[in-house]
C-alpha cells in the first residue's frame, strides 16, 4: 500500500485461495490489458474470458501472455465449454486449452441441460489437465432452483474435484442467486452458507450493492467473481472499508 492507515482488515496475500477476485474480461484489447494489468494486477486473482470471446478476440495468444506475465490464470468461459460439448467436442475443448496454455478450466450448464452425473464426469476428467471451477445455476431466469439443489449439485461437484464452485448470477447479476432487479437472494445464499465452506465459493457480484452483500455477510476476504476490469480498485477499497459503503464495518469502535 502507498502509506500507513490502522485499523485495515488483513487481506490473505497474493497468490491466494480465498478473498479471491476474478475478473470478466468481455474483449479487451492486448494493449488494454497490459494497462489493466499495470494498475490492478495485485487485486487480481483470476481472470475469465468471458462467454464466448475467446473465439473471436483478436490476437487472443498475446494476451494470455499479458496474464501469464504477471503469474495471473486465466480461464474461458462456461457458455465456451458448454459450445464445444453441445457440438461433441469435448476433446477438442482439451485441445484447445492445452494450445493456448490454459489451465484453468470452468464447467457450466447454464445454457444446455447435461445429467449431474454427467456433468460431475467432465469435472473429474478435466482435473487430469488442471484446475477446474464450476458453475451452478441457469442462466434462465424462470428456472428456480431450491436451495437443497443448489446445495446438493456444490456439495457433488467439490467431491468431483472441483477447486471451486461459482455461484451463477451472468454478467448483469439478475439470475441465479439475484432476483431479475438484481437483489440478493438471501434466504438462498444463507442456507447455502450452513452446508458449504464459502472459500469454496466465488460468488458472482457484478453489481455493487451486491458486492457489499457479501463483504457485510462474509467479510473482506470473500471470493467475488464477474468483475469489471474498471471496477477492481473501487472494489478493494470497498473490502478494506475505504469506500463510504463499508466506511465504518472494519474501525475499531472501542478505540473511538
Amino acid at each position: 500500500m502507498n502509506f500507513n492507515l490502522t485499523q485495515i482488515p488483513e487481506r490473505n496475500s497474493k497468490p491466494r485461495n480465498h478473498g479471491i477476485t476474478m475478473v470478466m474480461d468481455k474483449g479487451l484489447s492486448v494493449e488494454e490489458a497490459k494497462n489493466f494489468m499495470s494498475i490492478a494486477e495485485p487485486h487480481v486473482d483470476i481472470v475469465k474470458l468471458g462467454f464466448g470471446t475467446s473465439f473471436v478476440t483478436p490476437n487472443l495468444k498475446q494476451k494470455l501472455e499479458v496474464y501469464a506475465s504477471y503469474d495471473i490464470p486465466v480461464y474461458f468461459g462456461g457458455t465456451l465449454f458448454e459450445a464445444f460439448l453441445i457440438r461433441n467436442q469435448f476433446e477438442d475443448y482439451i485441445s484447445v486449452c492445452k494450445e493456448f496454455g490454459v489451465s484453468y478450466m470452468e464447467v457450466s450448464d447454464g445454457s444446455i441441460e447435461i445429467p449431474h452425473a454427467e456433468k460431475c464426469g467432465y469435472i473429474e476428467k478435466l482435473t487430469k489437465h488442471g484446475t477446474v471451477l464450476s458453475e451452478v445455476g441457469s442462466k434462465d431466469a424462470a428456472h428456480i432452483i431450491p436451495p437443497y439443489k443448489w446445495i446438493e449439485l456444490m456439495r457433488a461437484e467439490l467431491e468431483a474435484g472441483s477447486t471451486y464452485v461459482i455461484a451463477e448470477a451472468r454478467e448483469a447479476g439478475n439470475v441465479g442467486i439475484y432476483r431479475g432487479s438484481g437483489e440478493v437472494r438471501e434466504g438462498l445464499v444463507q442456507e447455502i452458507l450452513t452446508q458449504i465452506p464459502e472459500e469454496k465459493i466465488i460468488w458472482e457480484a457484478p453489481q455493487k450493492a451486491q458486492q457489499l452483500y457479501f463483504i457485510e455477510l462474509i467479510g473482506a476476504n470473500v471470493n467475488l467473481g464477474n468483475i469489471a476490469p474498471g471496477e477492481v480498485i473501487p472494489l478493494e477499497t470497498m473490502r478494506l472499508g475505504l469506500r463510504g459503503d463499508t466506511f465504518h464495518m472494519f474501525l475499531d469502535k472501542q478505540g473511538k
